[in-house]
Order: C-alpha cells, then structure tokens, then sequence
C-alpha cells in the first residue's frame, strides 16, 4: 500500500493508494482519519500528489500557512 501524508496549508491529509484508485484523507490531531472531501485523479503519479494538492487548494493560502509539502 503506497501512503503520503502532506501539510496542505496547515491542514494534515493523508493520500493513500486502494488498489487502482487515491483514496484521501483528513487527519485529527489524535491521528483519527474522515474522508477529505476531495478527489485524487487515479492518472496522477505519487511524485505529482504535491503539485495537485498546491493547484486543488492555492486559494486556501494564508500568510502563515502558504504552502503544501509532504510529511515524513
């Protein structure tokens, strides 16, 4: 199973690979996961989820939270 998890301006989001399709997910802060509410295209590359998630969610940039990047 192929898993990220991004900071997507300040909000924790987990994208995980079921099979042929992304499923995404929003993390608690006590590391429980709910549906996201969005979709990740099956054709986009893990090495693209960064960039998609930049492009999905740009409007939601604060000046302390204006960026997306990937989690350990």
């Amino acid at each position: 199973m192929n898993e990220h998890r991004f900071n997507v301006f300040g909000r924790i989001v987990l994208v995980r690979r079921e099979g042929a399709l992304w499923q995404a997910y929003a993390l608690g802060a006590d590391g429980k996961r709910s549906p996201a509410g969005f979709v990740v295209p099956d054709f986009v590359d893990a090495a693209e989820l960064e960039q998609f998630l930049y492009d999905l969610f740009h409007e939601s940039a604060t000046p302390g939270n204006g960026d997306v990047h990937r989690l350990p």
